[in-house]
């Protein structure tokens, strides 16, 4: 059996950051000296505990193919087909994992793959044993293949595409991502305890095991996912015969969901869970920035979210040794299911977002408002999601277009004049428009009462909303689509959805 091994995430096909220092890292269990060369650079190591991680410097140019070399003088691993482009880190939940394959445009993309577009799955398991291992040392870097790319991210995908062809080299997307969790799965449980409100994401977790063994957990485990087993086919078999059938009908069919499985030392919606399993696996290999696309599963606590979002962001860049790597964030569209009242979380979560990219450096912010689906969570296009996190990468990452293209209308301030409420834009040369035959909806104003009634919005003067409203003769405050579903009415003359604001938050 070999001794020299790298970390999983070091293969064929690679591609390694233009720009920033190359980190690589690994095992060597006869603890000697271990060397790395790329194309005519070199640098070594010792081995500390048999672990072993050596930094090369910056890759000046793009280019490739090249070899990477790892030797400690008697093993020598070499990677093939090595190219310096641009790495892109893609985490989030369900929606920036949601696969090509099922994508709206997905099968004539799949027909017509970029071939300068490469990519790497973080391997999708939540609890670290002789499996975990085993799995991990099967993944690798994947180039494009119409089968193989079947099950890559959909926005990381057109979102490597796009910046490929602007920029003219290969582009490496990192998939590190899993459906359905929160934000505090991806930060270390020390992080969460550092802070008063967040460290209740980890009293859930402590709540869940006291009291409870390992074994007597794994059998809870088991359980459920015997159960899940037999409830799953029948779900299946409900909807395949009544596509429009309500949650509630396919329960009474199939038996009550259970989901989600038992909390504990296996769950991947545990605290600090996929940080140790999946962000650890990977950082910090090189890379100019982060696209990320999550909050839905944040929703029960909405107002911690801002705060969960930047001790996410910090921690992330911290382990990637870049203090201000660019982070984009898709702004959560509108959603609601049939069945739910209109709560307003999502509207506290896409405003945390907002806040966050407005007030933390190099954070910069996708509007998606109209990009969601009525009664589904997993709105079926990625590509408008993909294009707008494009334009802010191309704006305000590589400089090659102006922000009056990539940034969306946002709220900026606003004052009383006379009966009306004058709402300005961030962007005084800003002139919006409404795409539906003239119609504005989702405007809302508010007097001495306090209550919000819809206003009518003027939106003819560029940079600015006049708002009014026959029942509110001295509107103090407004909101826009303060809602977790509306029609999006109201758009910039580059296309993007004017930004939801309430001036009481």
């Amino acid at each position: 059996m070999p001794s020299l091994h790298t970390a999983a995430i070091f293969s064929d096909h690679m591609v390694i950051q233009k720009g920033k220092p190359f980190e690589i890292w690994g095992h060597d269990y006869t603890g000697r000296t271990v060397t790395v060369t790329f194309n005519v650079t070199s640098a070594s190591a010792e081995c500390r505990k048999n672990e072993w991680r050596v930094t090369l410097p910056p890759p000046a140019e793009y280019g490739g193919p090249y070899e990477l070399s790892v030797t400690d003088g008697c093993e020598t691993l070499t990677f093939t087909d090595v190219y310096v482009g641009e790495v892109w880190i893609a985490g989030g939940q369900s929606n920036m994992e949601f696969e090509l394959q099922n994508e709206k445009n997905g099968a004539a993309a799949l027909e017509a793959l970029c071939p300068d577009v490469r990519f790497y799955y973080t391997k999708k398991n939540a609890y670290m044993d002789e499996f975990f291992y085993l799995d991990e040392q099967n993944g690798g870097w994947a180039l494009p293949d119409r089968e193989g790319s079947r099950c890559w991210s959909a926005v990381g995908y057109y979102f490597g595409k796009q910046l490929a062809e602007k920029l003219g080299v290969k582009v490496g997307i990192i998939g590190c991502n899993w459906g359905g969790t929160s934000a505090s799965n991806w930060v270390p449980r020390e992080d969460l305890a550092a802070d008063s409100d967040l460290r209740s994401y980890n009293d859930e977790y402590d709540r869940a095991m006291e009291g409870k063994t390992f074994e007597e957990y794994c059998h809870d485990l088991d359980e459920y996912n015997d159960y899940v087993a037999k409830w799953q086919p029948k779900i299946n078999e409900f909807y395949a015969a009544n596509p429009h059938g309500t949650w509630e009908e396919a329960q009474a069919y199939a038996g009550e969901s259970r989901y989600p499985e038992p909390l504990g030392p296996k769950s991947p919606f545990r605290a600090g869970g996929l940080y140790q399993c999946m962000i650890r696996r990977i950082a910090p290999y090189s890379a100019r920035g982060f696209i990320y696309y999550q909050g839905e599963s944040d929703d029960h606590k909405p107002h911690m979210y801002e705060k969960l979002l930047k001790v996410l962001i910090a921690r992330w860049r911290k382990d990637w040794h870049d203090p201000e790597m660019p982070f984009l964030l898709v702004q959560l569209p509108m959603h609601k299911w049939s069945a739910d009242e209109d709560t307003k979380s999502w509207c506290f979560i896409r405003n945390a977002q907002m806040n966050t990219a407005l007030t933390t450096a190099n954070t910069y912010i996708a509007a998606a408002l109209d990009c969601g689906e009525f009664d589904n969570i997993h709105p079926v296009e990625k590509g408008v999601v993909a294009h707008r996190l494009a334009l802010q990468a191309l704006c305000h990452v590589y400089g090659l277009i102006p922000a009056s293209q990539a940034d969306a209308p946002r709220y900026a301030r606003s004052f009383p004049a006379e009966s009306s409420l004058v709402a300005e834009l961030a962007d005084p040369s800003s002139q919006l428009s409404s795409t539906e035959e003239g119609t504005v909806s989702g405007f809302e104003i508010w007097g001495a009462d306090g209550e919000p009634h819809p206003a009518a919005a003027d939106i003819s003067a560029p940079g600015k909303i006049v708002l009014t409203c026959p029942e509110v003769s001295r509107p103090t405050g407004a909101r826009y689509c303060w809602t977790n579903y509306a029609p999006v009415t109201v758009f910039g003359d580059n296309g993007l959805p004017l930004v939801p604001f309430n001036t009481a938050e």
